[in-house]
């Protein structure tokens, strides 16, 4: 057997250098690089093939019973997770400190657990009479939740391993484990992939569904080894501002459903509420007219969800420096989408401040919000309010075409049932739906004219 190599892994990122240096050659970090456990490398005239276990195989088109999903009692948690929770699987959450996973999660166990099947809650973070204080406040203090204050990984499975294994195992959180059998402090990046591994395995072999709380980096990503997001079958993101009610939960993979699909909720006194109609919850407060303010049917995965754009222009006096401020859209795609306006249908933005918001704290990455904020910008310039019953989606180009964008009919239907009785699309795009009246769209420069020619 040859001699184990060093290896150093940067905490930051989970890179892999086989030298200690100051900073890292990926991401940048300084200081992050921390010895790993060393490989063992087997010479070439080791054999393999040998001393193993055999292993069966099973047939694909060999009929047997498949995994029966599990509903959680939540059905917003449900739908985030394509229909429910599946046995056996292993799952990921991560989001910004406070943000509300551990209310969530303790809430899924006390409906799992009232309808009568084990639920484990075990914190690495706080006691077990902390945990017992959030419950009382969320009125779960009846709910017959099994709850330990743990860390170590060993004892865990140890103690799981004596008893009929549970139908739901929460670990909060996946940073705060350790193993005695890997060196480095808990949260480094080998203790966090051989605890995982561990759990991921007991979860596989006892048909049990696993939940992992993650901690995430200041750029909002889930902090340790990116191999993690691998190992895990769903991960899952809960967002919302704090100072916003609302929360959403965002499936990002899921090996057992589509991704992209949300759940949204509210944070009330009581814990986090459903939230059956997102689109009233961002629509909220639109009584009177206003110059710069569209609304758009966005698509969250298959449902839906209307929110209201805001755009303010402010003139400057000459010599002063404008200055472009967004919140909840892309900054860069602001920046091509007024350059636009101005090369292609001759509007002048160079003079002035642009403010754009997207209501209730909504985050957008649809590409067919461009004709949305495209008119709430020239309904902000030229002080022209929009029509109140109208919703707008579509594609801009650099060239000022607006191009069809997917599920038109949904965005449509959906608007209608809100409503809405007119919507602007691209002009070759699919017919309008019944209930709403469609008016289709072919340059920007129609959407300008439209706009500012109306009294």
């Amino acid at each position: 057997m040859a001699k184990p190599k060093r290896r150093y892994v940067c905490q930051n990122c989970g890179s892999v250098a086989t030298r200690w240096q100051g900073q890292c050659g990926d991401c940048g970090e300084w200081n992050s690089l921390v010895e790993d456990a060393p490989q063992t490398v087997f010479s070439a005239r080791h054999d393999l093939s040998s001393g193993g276990r055999a292993i069966e195989f099973t047939p694909l088109d060999k009929p047997g019973e498949l995994p029966v999903r599990q509903a959680s009692g939540i059905a917003e948690f449900d739908r985030a997770l394509g229909g429910g929770l599946v046995p056996g699987s292993a799952i990921l959450m991560g989001g910004d400190p406070g943000i509300g996973k551990s209310t969530l999660l303790l809430q899924v166990s006390a409906h799992i657990a009232r309808a009568g099947r084990d639920a484990v809650y075990v914190s690495g973070e706080e006691a077990s009479g902390q945990v017992r204080l959030r419950a009382e406040r969320l009125g779960l203090s009846n709910a017959p939740i099994r709850l330990a204050s743990a860390t170590s990984v060993r004892d865990i499975l140890t103690t799981l391993g004596m008893e009929k294994p549970p139908a739901l195992l929460i670990i909060d959180s996946i940073q705060t484990m350790h193993s005695d059998q890997i060196e480095g402090a808990p949260g480094s990046v080998s203790q966090v992939r051989g605890c995982a591994f561990e759990l991921i395995r007991y979860a596989k072999e006892s048909n049990v569904t696993l939940v992992l709380v993650g901690h995430v980096t200041k750029d909002g990503t889930i902090a340790g080894p990116r191999v993690l997001e691998h190992m895990v079958d769903v991960v899952m993101s809960f967002e919302g501002e704090r100072s916003h009610q609302y929360r959403i939960l965002r499936s990002l993979k899921n090996r057992f459903g589509p991704v992209d699909e949300i759940g949204v909720f509210a944070m009330e006194g009581d814990g986090l509420a459903e939230v059956g109609n997102p689109s009233m919850l961002f629509l909220s407060g639109r009584e009177e007219p206003m110059a710069g303010s569209a609304v758009f049917p966005a698509m969250e995965g298959t449902r839906p969800v209307l929110v209201e754009i805001q755009a303010l222009i402010v003139r400057l006096q000459s010599g002063a420096t404008p200055r472009r401020a967004v919140v909840g859209w892309d900054n860069g795609r602001m920046a091509m989408l007024l350059a636009v306006l101005e090369a292609r249908c001759g509007l002048n933005f160079s003079g002035a401040e642009v403010y754009l918001n997207v209501a209730g704290g909504y985050r957008l990455s649809d590409p067919a919000a461009d004709l949305a904020v495209a008119a709430a910008l020239v309904s902000a310039l030229g002080d022209r309010p929009l029509p109140t019953d109208a919703v707008w989606f579509g594609e801009v180009s650099l060239a000022g075409e607006i191009r069809p964008v997917a599920h038109s009919s949904i965005r449509q239907r959906e608007s209608a049932k809100l409503g809405f009785g007119r919507a602007f699309g691209p002009a070759n795009g699919p017919a309008a739906d019944k209930g709403i009246r469609f008016s289709g769209l072919s340059m920007l420069p129609n959407l300008v004219d439209r706009i500012l020619s109306d009294a």
